[in-house]
């Protein structure tokens, strides 16, 4: 086996002297499918706030005023034609874990459009619920109940892209891949990216505030959007698509609305910064034996390659095992180990990074800190590379019926909560490791080193109480214990919702929820998540 993989990969030894890159190679694309993922989660859902109206053919008649019919899905219920099975994709998140009974669908083209739908739904107390790719993982983008949902995908043009500031603006129903594609071949990249970039939609990534692999070099979204335009629940329009990079000039409310998971406003239009794309790309994967070595090895490429060090993945062993199986690839080293790490770098010079590189990997080979490796030699291999960990949620979602927690912890203490949980299942024989018969099959995690986040899976025959009583609050308290964060980069929606107060203090709840009753003092956007 390793002798195939050496015709593929440079094998460890010769890491260190001929580090070769491919400049600007494609990630591989993670689909993510709907739903139909295992058996849907018993969780605790609010019960329904009546003072929310129900829809009737009243309303319908009025908002077939706004979009045109084709852009709406409506059962009979609500004097529809369409079947409720038009209207899964839109009701169930991807990992069919939340579910709602919406009867109506808008998929307005224009802010215009999302305004008067809104004013509407105001002054009629209707419940409304944004959904951009309905990618997301803490049930923020599905109705709780019987909420309208206002899809963006129709919105989806590019409004303006000046190439010499690399500055885009566009629709927010624009799918981060297709908006990466588009400023790639003008010479930049976009500064996030995510496994579900096939899918999600920019809109949904601000309102998220997503994270992704590219944090680790180009920041939040806090600062890489420039401009937003918003409407707020009442129907006024916030235009503040600002292409400036510097505007001193009072509130920068734009970033109330990074990370407000669509309870503030709809966003409707993005304008953001796109780095310039780097010539040079390098990717190796290294395996090694502890966690403190992943460790030891994230401080030598900081040191070693800072400047040019544009992501710093690791992940277990059991997340190796699903990927590779689930989506029949081959490692590209030699053995099996406990840790794996995907180091890259992107500049503009190629001998320089090649140098720099090839420094931290005779260094990391010597010390032991790393005890294999390969080199990618050309597009495919760094895609092949970066498909084994952009490959992983998908594959444990194949796997069986997976809770998914996104936790902010500090790197020392980063990976012991997956050993905590682990011991925990087996003390309830509820797990064994290596036993795929029992009700929880897998507990593994992956993540982000350089920006403190752990994706923590487990990974069960189905979702259901005895299991989660395990892990829940338990998590969300072990967490707290270390000064973390319940939520990194997922967003809280409704899944985290009644477990806010483990990273926030009473004094700030109090004060979010002033600012939800500010800008939606009816409730009636994204109703019954976040606070």
């Amino acid at each position: 086996m390793f002798a195939s993989i050496k015709s593929r990969y440079l094998p460890a030894k010769q890491l260190a002297s001929t580090a070769r890159a491919a400049a600007g190679a494609p990630r591989a694309r993670t689909l993510f499918p709907a739903s139909g993922l295992g058996c849907r989660a018993s969780y605790h859902k609010p019960a329904r706030n009546e003072a929310f109206k129900r829809l009737t053919k009243d309303d319908l008649a009025f908002f077939k005023t706004i979009v045109p019919s084709e852009t709406i899905l409506a059962t009979a219920q609500v004097g529809g034609t369409a079947d409720a099975i038009e209207l899964e994709g839109f009701n169930a998140d991807w990992l069919n874990k939340y579910r709602g009974e919406s009867q109506l669908v808008l998929r307005p083209k224009t802010a215009e459009q999302v305004s008067r739908i809104l004013q509407y739904c105001n002054a009629h107390h209707i419940a409304v619920v944004p959904q951009g790719g309905n990618t997301g993982l803490v049930g923020g983008s599905v109705p709780v109940h019987d909420e309208v949902v206002l899809s963006l995908r129709n919105m989806n043009k590019i409004r303006s892209y000046d190439e010499l500031s690399g500055i885009l603006v566009c629709d927010a129903g624009c799918v981060l891949e297709e908006l990466g594609n588009y400023v790639g071949e003008r010479g930049h990249v976009m500064p996030l990216d995510l496994g579900a970039k096939g899918s999600c939609h920019i809109g949904g990534n601000v309102a998220a505030n997503a994270g992704g692999i590219r944090f680790l070099r180009y920041g939040s979204l806090h600062g890489s959007v420039l401009g937003l335009e918003v409407v707020l629940p009442d129907g006024t329009v916030l235009d503040n698509l600002s292409t400036l990079r510097k505007d001193n000039t009072g509130y920068d409310l734009k970033q109330m609305f990074i990370g407000s998971e669509g309870t503030l406003g709809v966003i409707t239009g993005v304008s953001v910064a796109t780095p310039q794309q780097p010539s040079a790309v390098n990717v190796a994967v290294l395996g090694v034996p502890t966690y403190e070595c992943v460790q030891r090895a994230f401080k030598l490429a900081r040191r070693r390659c800072g400047e040019v060090l544009s992501a710093y993945e690791f992940w277990d062993a059991n997340c190796m095992g699903a990927v590779l199986k689930h989506h029949e690839l081959k490692s590209p080293l030699g053995a099996e180990f406990p840790f794996y790490v995907l180091i890259e770098t992107s500049g503009s010079n190629k001998e320089h990074d090649d140098e720099k590189l090839g420094a931290l990997l005779e260094e990391l080979m010597e010390e032991g800190i790393a005890e294999d490796g390969a080199l990618a030699q050309d597009d495919s291999q760094i895609a092949r590379m970066w498909s084994m960990r952009e490959g992983i949620p998908e594959s444990l979602g194949r796997t069986g019926s997976t809770y998914k927690y996104d936790v902010s912890i500090p790197i020392p203490v980063l990976y012991d909560i997956v050993g905590d949980i682990a011991r925990r299942l087996e003390k309830a024989s509820l797990y064994r490791p290596g036993d795929m018969t029992r009700p929880v099959k897998l507990v593994c995690g992956y993540g982000h080193i350089g920006d403190g986040n752990l994706h923590l899976n487990v990974v069960a025959e189905r979702f259901e109480d005895r299991v989660t009583e395990i892990f829940e609050p338990y998590v969300y308290e072990w967490v707290a214990s270390h000064r973390g964060s319940i939520s990194a980069e997922h967003g809280v929606g409704l899944m985290k919702r009644d477990y806010l107060r483990y990273s926030k203090s009473p004094e700030m709840i109090a004060y979010m929820r002033r600012v939800k009753d500010l800008f939606d003092p009816n409730h009636i956007l994204n109703p019954y998540k976040v606070v």
